[in-house]
């Protein structure tokens, strides 16, 4: 069986992580089979629909690596891509499925069924239209010849159950008295995602169908409309769930975290495509990193899990901070060029250097303008940080330590990183001071922090002479008042 598998997102916002995980599986699945990846989208529900929702889809797919083979902007043989430029079929197909007895037209008003709703709520039951399936054919379409508006329902049979296999977890079957008659067809020509998505399936020969868990108990519904076709089903893969914590799953409409979310804080795409790929499957081995191709070839069905996942944005730092660390010196300088505030960019220090102490020291590129805000300018800071009781110093040692450092420093004929620690120990060997009890209360001078990208030699590097020993005056003049 050639293997297709489709991504079918809806156009309402930015992309949710567990939607992209959904697309990644099934590039993943494609791509591994020599198949195709089509994209889909379902913008059945217009009133969700957000302009420029389709664009972000783009260029997500595109930032993470994850091309398709057929879709709106490229195109393929089974177009059109996009659903809403796909209703004609579905009326075609609801039609036919309608003379087949698989659905009937629904003309209740909104009133009329919540009234049969609620009844169906206070007997414990699914919501079964009484009223309409009981129409004959021949008079339903007198009605809706003359004008009368109606809805297309999903005729579901009141008894008996129905099955199918699904790769995750296994046989399913659901009584059909615990399903409802669902709409197909709204009464303004769209179709629902109940509808289309099964309509589309089979028209573009989709071998797969990757989904989420919560549809599980609703694909019975989907699997009575392919046998209301006569038409071959494919082979499902419901996808476990990604967890916020314990009880709470990730959620878009709760405000939870989109790809370009953590995209615009300065995750890289590749750290978050295989953190995603782990929520979920399993490589069968302790490995945690994986470039998408190196994904293609270790994915498998056999290892995605029945299980929640817990999202848990420590490890996602900690993965990306690995990403950082592993890239080439001049292509994370390039990233974090573009995270330099303006006055950063216009100071006198080499922002290579800059960059090359920042990137064994960063997990996410956001952080860079807050720890680089000393750079351009030293912060008006308060004395009592020189005061640390970790690093064994206090003010009257920090003194004493500038006071000697800066004549030190001022001596040496070369300014080297190497050059400036052999003299800062010298400086705590003449005192009888530890190493840390002079480089801290230098570096503090430096920056006017407790922390920084680089030790006080890397930073009196990056300054220069000049700059280093006037901070470190600067650090004196407030210890000694």
């Amino acid at each position: 069986m050639a293997v297709r598998t489709r991504y079918a997102p809806s156009p309402t916002g930015y992309m949710h992580l567990g939607n992209l995980r959904t697309g990644l599986y099934a590039y993943l699945l494609a791509k591994q089979n020599g198949g195709q990846f089509v994209l889909r989208i379902e913008d059945t529900d217009q009133e969700r629909e957000r302009e420029g929702a389709v664009q972000i889809i783009y260029d997500t797919l595109a930032r993470v690596g994850m091309r398709h083979d057929e879709g709106p902007d490229v195109g393929g043989a089974y177009g059109p891509y996009v659903q809403s430029e796909r209703l004609d079929i579905y009326r075609k197909y609801a039609e036919e499925l309608i003379a087949l007895g698989g659905a009937y037209r629904c003309f209740c008003t909104p009133e009329e069924t919540e009234e049969q709703r609620a009844r169906a709520r206070s007997q414990n039951r699914p919501f079964k239209d009484e009223r309409c399936c009981a129409i004959p054919e021949a008079q339903a379409s007198e009605r809706a010849a003359a004008g009368q508006p109606y809805v297309v329902r999903q005729n579901i049979p009141r008894t008996g159950t129905t099955s199918y296999d699904d790769v995750v977890f296994g046989r399913i079957t659901i009584e059909n008295a615990e399903l409802d008659d669902t709409v197909l067809m709204k009464s303004d020509g769209f179709p629902t995602y109940n509808f289309a998505n099964v309509i589309d399936d089979h028209l573009m020969e989709i071998s797969h169908v990757m989904r989420g868990v919560e549809y599980l108990s609703s694909t019975p519904k989907y699997v009575l409309l392919y046998q209301a076709f006569s038409w071959d089903i494919p082979v499902h893969v419901h996808l476990p769930m990604i967890n916020k914590n314990a009880t709470e799953k990730l959620s878009k409409r709760h405000g939870d975290a989109s790809f370009d979310d953590f995209y615009n804080k300065g995750y890289l795409p590749q750290a978050i495509i295989n953190y995603i790929a782990l929520l979920g499957w399993a490589p069968g081995t302790d490995e945690e990193f994986f470039t998408l191709p190196e994904l293609v070839g270790r994915f498998s069905l056999e290892g995605l899990s029945k299980s929640p996942s817990i999202f848990d944005l420590n490890k996602l730092r900690w993965m990306n901070g690995e990403y950082l660390r592993r890239l080439p010196p001049e292509e994370f300088h390039a990233l974090a060029m573009r995270w330099y505030p303006d006055d950063v960019q216009r100071s006198p220090v080499d922002l290579r250097t800059l960059s090359r102490l920042l990137q064994n020291r960063t997990t996410v590129l956001s952080e860079i303008p807050e720890n680089i805000d000393f750079v351009a300018a030293l912060p008006d800071y308060d004395a009592a940080l020189f005061t640390h009781k970790k690093m064994k110093t206090d003010a009257e040692m920090a003194l004493q330590s500038l006071r000697a450092a800066g004549p030190a420093l001022s001596a040496l004929g070369s300014f080297g990183q190497d050059d400036v620690h052999a003299a800062l120990e010298q400086v705590a060997g003449r005192l009888g001071l530890k190493n840390g009890q002079v480089m801290y209360p230098v570096r503090v001078a430096l920056s006017g922090k407790e922390f920084t990208p680089g030790g006080a030699s890397e930073l009196t590097e990056l300054f220069g002479k000049a700059e280093a020993l006037r901070r470190i005056d600067v650090g004196i003049s407030k210890l000694s008042s």
